[in-house]
């Protein structure tokens, strides 16, 4: 692993993804106490996913075809200026109607930035390290990322209660952090495509489709994600299943982060998995026995331990599919590939959460999750006769992985850019 390089990206990430889960907490908190409107909580989301949906096509072509390490870092400074625009015009005890625009518009160029920062921050990490230490790496970033999911709300809250509207500043200053360490990584090397016109637009998605290791990475991920996630339930769980206040909510909701971070420790120690495609599936499969536990359980201790599974078991998932799709994907079509990636991810998590809340609405709480469950565990079945390679994988880096990566359509995939 080239670590002086590694290192430098590591806590760049680090710093975004910390920034990043602290303006969720206190944009909504401060929005909802300056308008009063829960309308406003919906939008937040909308206005930044809709650029990942919009832009994605433009997103993939711009990693693909311009130094990553300068995407990151105009992405890394365009978020900070966004940042130093919410601390300015959140300074204020009430918002203004044109204020709201402002927010609302502030949060929509976030989520442009976004929009690219996902797909060039998936492309980079191959560009870094070896193929061997691929599988190592993707675990330490997937542990970083889940340690600020879990941290960062909490710091967040401290934050909130210590500078308030002031926040913003803190929160910039580590977006600022992030776009200086991007900076002053050295100049990393891609292979750049040479298609020309929509071919080169459309290759990633045809790409997709007709590699079986990418598809059914996402794809499993997709549906997975979308028919079993129990995030948005877990205040209904707190207050009428488990009858705990908020502390206990509070905890539920950091477990299955701390279950994937210190999986994902494990990981990051362990040398490439052997029988990699029977691990995945047993892991979703875990993920999904998680879920029904989860479904039934009246004891706060039982749900905790439920949710632990449901991390560390993705964890292990997210590992392999993560460190597959990217030895899978030509590195000329790592940005393209991630920005689809990227729309399956968003549109998984926001759709997942409004599945487990429409199907609540009409079913009791514990069969809607339970539904939930069983739906992810015929996917996680279904998924081993769909997607057969990936089911009879052994290591990641098998060779044949190597050879559908270097000639996915028996050309060349392009030329080196520095």
């Amino acid at each position: 692993m080239n670590y002086p390089v590694f290192i430098p990206y590591l806590f760049a990430r680090a710093c975004i993804s910390l920034s990043s889960t602290m303006l969720s907490v206190a944009i909504g908190w401060h929005l909802y106490r300056l308008t009063g409107d829960p309308f406003d909580l919906a939008l937040v989301g909308l206005v930044q996913i809709a650029p990942i949906l919009a832009l994605f096509f433009l997103t993939g072509w711009v990693v693909d075809n311009f130094p990553r390490k300068l995407v990151l870092a105009i992405c890394a400074v365009s978020e900070t200026a966004v940042l130093l625009g919410l601390a300015l015009a959140m300074g204020q005890e009430q918002l203004a109607p044109d204020d709201r625009v402002v927010v609302f518009s502030l949060l929509f160029f976030h989520g442009c930035s976004r929009a690219f920062y996902g797909p060039a921050l998936q492309a980079t990490l191959p560009n870094i390290v070896s193929r061997e230490a691929l599988s190592q790496a993707v675990a330490v970033t997937t542990t970083v990322w889940n340690t600020a999911s879990t941290a960062g709300p909490f710091i967040a809250g401290l934050l909130l209660a210590w500078l308030d509207l002031n926040t913003y500043w803190i929160l910039a200053l580590l977006s600022l952090i992030g776009a200086v360490l991007f900076f002053r990584l050295p100049r990393l090397g891609h292979i750049k495509p040479v298609e020309k016109g929509w071919r080169q637009v459309l290759s990633g998605i045809h790409f997709i489709r007709n590699s079986p290791y990418v598809l059914g990475s996402i794809t499993l991920d997709m549906l997975v994600v979308l028919l079993g996630s129990v995030m948005a339930l877990l205040p209904v769980y707190a207050l009428d299943i488990l009858k705990v206040g908020p502390e206990a909510l509070g905890l539920l909701r950091a477990m299955p982060a701390l279950g994937a971070v210190m999986v994902g420790l494990v990981m990051a120690k362990l040398p490439a998995l052997r029988h990699a495609g029977i691990i995945l599936f047993s892991s979703l499969a875990v993920f999904s026995a998680s879920i029904l536990l989860f479904a039934y359980s009246t004891e706060l201790w039982l749900s905790l331990l439920a949710l632990w599974l449901y991390g560390g078991s993705d964890m292990v998932s997210v590992n392999i599919r993560s460190t597959l799709i990217q030895l899978a994907t030509p590195d000329s079509l790592r940005g393209r590939v991630g920005a689809v990636n990227s729309i399956f991810i968003a549109t998984s998590n926001q759709m997942g959460d409004f599945r487990a809340g429409s199907v609540a609405a009409a079913l009791p709480p514990a069969a809607a999750v339970a539904l939930g469950g069983v739906m992810a565990l015929l996917v996680t079945a279904a998924g081993a006769f769909v997607f057969p390679k990936v089911r009879q994988l052994d290591r990641v880096t098998d060779a044949d992985i190597e050879q559908a990566a270097a000639h996915p359509d028996g050309e060349s995939t392009g030329k080196p850019l520095s």
